[in-house]
């Protein structure tokens, strides 16, 4: 191949991309149609509170990375990667056909099953998908081959996203054609995932231990084991913490400080979610091709500067009352609510920039035998981050009561002083690591 631009063309790389593209279109066409049965009462069997039951969801979906990213791992390493990932994507198709049945009967708990199996199918796919990369990109593609992965995935939940939300509109409460929607999404990712490549096994000897628990642990210890490692592991799932504290408020910025409808929370996450994009394939572009730290102190700098740019346009946005702004409505509404776009945009942006480069060097300097297994223990990591910024956010906004500004502010320096002392220990590890290569 001459170019990494190709990548998408040729027979190595495309198959795992599409395949990874509908998976992840899946799970957002699937979660966001599953939270708008909820909040417009399309079944009957709510017995709970409306936010009660969409934080519930939140959690059973993230509940499995806890549980089985660490035998994921184990397995990943163990049997040959793309009939595991055939494997899955027969699971997906199974485990949708269950949502459908949830739709058309409208039994709540069927859906959310479904819901946490979808969690269970994206928890043993993530260690697949990150291992193989490594084994089906030269080293001056890992770049480029991750940019288009977080592009091509930021996009995926952009549209699955939309894409949930129009059937479930247009359909006027006919769930039959969600149901045909998801099941159809998921036979197609399976028939993405025949045209895998075969791959070399890395750890056929490794005994795989079905103690969930203290297989997640020594999955951790192993990572800690490994210095330069676990401090990307660390700066990967600050970026979950991060997101998810802005991703989780978005909704209510959108209602109180904006006072605008729900239109206007697809709009904003539409702007994050294109700025993602955007900021990995600028990252691959201005970084080059070289797996290296270069752009990530740029995504760091980023994400403190326009958080406070974010917390000041909320400041300035007038008061409203009266009707909800609609989506035509903020367009009109003076600066600052363009102000607020173009903040969301951008950290987006500066989300690609920081995540792009930690994602490559966490392929390139894991072992190779051990390769997926580091894979779990960053989604465990990445599901604890995630679990605390929650905590964090409800201790802030609903314990102290303070303005989601200031958690925009504090998120803010918090970052600030997390980048600074992450890229102080990883700089040095990274220099004695690429002195110790040019040795060898």
């Amino acid at each position: 191949m001459e170019k990494n631009e190709h990548l998408l063309g040729t027979r190595r790389f495309s198959p795992m991309f599409v395949t990874q593209f509908f998976g992840a279109l899946n799970d957002n066409v699937y979660k966001q149609s599953l939270l708008l049965v909820i909040t417009y009462g399309l079944i009957n069997q709510q017995s709970a509170s409306v936010s009660t039951l969409n934080n519930l969801a939140a959690l059973l979906f993230i509940l499995p990375y806890f549980i089985f990213s660490a035998t994921a791992g184990q397995i990943a390493d163990k049997y040959e990667r793309s009939q595991l990932v055939r494997g899955i994507k027969i699971l997906e198709i199974v485990i949708m056909l269950i949502g459908s049945a949830g739709f058309l009967l409208g039994h709540l708990w069927l859906l959310l099953t479904a819901l946490f199996l979808m969690g269970v199918h994206s928890t043993f796919f993530g260690p697949i998908k990150y291992a193989i990369l490594p084994e089906i990109l030269r080293p001056n593609e890992l770049m480029s081959g991750n940019a288009l992965f977080q592009s091509g995935t930021s996009i995926a939940i952009l549209i699955g996203m939309i894409l949930g939300g129009a059937v479930i509109s247009a359909s006027d409460g006919n769930l039959f054609w969600i149901s045909l929607t998801v099941v159809t999404i998921a036979v197609l990712g399976y028939i993405s995932s025949r045209f895998v490549l075969k791959q070399n096994v890395t750890s056929p000897d490794i005994k795989i231990d079905w103690n969930f628990f203290r297989t997640s642990f020594q999955t951790l210890k192993y990572a800690k084991s490994l210095p330069i490692i676990f401090m990307i592991l660390l700066g990967n799932s600050w970026y979950w913490f991060y997101g998810a504290t802005y991703l989780t408020q978005i909704p209510q910025l959108t209602q109180q400080n904006l006072h605008a409808s729900e239109n206007v929370v697809s709009l904003l996450l539409t702007f994050f979610s294109v700025g993602i994009g955007v900021g990995s394939l600028l990252c691959r572009k201005i970084g080059g091709t070289e797996v290296n730290l270069k752009m990530v102190p740029v995504g760091a700098i980023g994400l403190t500067v326009f958080a406070f740019y974010l917390a000041a346009s909320l400041a300035f946005v007038p008061e409203h009352s009266g009707k909800v702004l609609g989506l035509k409505d903020v367009f009109t509404q003076g600066w600052s609510y363009y102000h607020v776009m173009l903040a969301v945009t951008l950290l987006g942006i500066s989300g690609g920039f920081y995540i792009v480069p930690l994602y490559a060097m966490m392929q390139a300097f894991s072992p190779r035998s051990h390769r997926a297994r580091v894979v779990a223990a960053n989604n465990i990591l990445n599901a604890v981050f995630m679990v605390s910024s929650a905590i964090f956010s409800i201790i802030i906004l609903s314990i102290f009561k303070i303005d989601i500004k200031i958690l925009f502010s504090i998120t803010a320096i918090l970052s600030a002083i997390f980048t600074t002392w992450l890229l102080f220990r990883l700089k040095p590890m990274l220099a004695a690591q690429q002195k110790e290569a040019l040795e060898d």
